[in-house]
């Protein structure tokens, strides 16, 4: 396996990952931040859009994880290639959107 291969699962990771806020936000038609909102990235988006944004996401995440090399479940390096991408991006969107959206505050008892 070459070291791209592992490159491409990891950003695979990133963009499925991706794909799983907007595409739930714009299925249960809630608006949410996309790129294409003003400001970008802090705007709301419509839920159309977010599927649409969601969609594309699964695509480009579908193309780097299944289309380049041979991506193999039972691979302990190619899952953890895949899932350190989900777990980066998730860690970032969470600090990031948290700030819009009250989750990066604890409850208060």
């Amino acid at each position: 396996m070459e070291w791209h291969h592992y490159l491409s699962y990891f950003f695979g990771g990133m963009f499925l990952a991706n794909a799983v806020p907007h595409c739930v936000s714009g299925l249960t038609g809630h608006p949410f931040q996309t790129p294409f909102a003003t400001p970008s990235g802090e705007g709301l988006s419509t839920s159309t859009v977010n599927v649409l944004w969601g969609f594309f996401n699964l695509v480009v995440g579908y193309v780097l994880v299944c289309r380049v090399g041979s991506f193999d479940l039972h691979s302990t390096s190619h899952v953890a290639a895949l899932g350190l991408g989900s777990l980066l991006i998730s860690l970032f969107t969470a600090r990031h959107f948290g700030r819009f959206h009250g989750g990066n505050t604890p409850e208060q008892s």
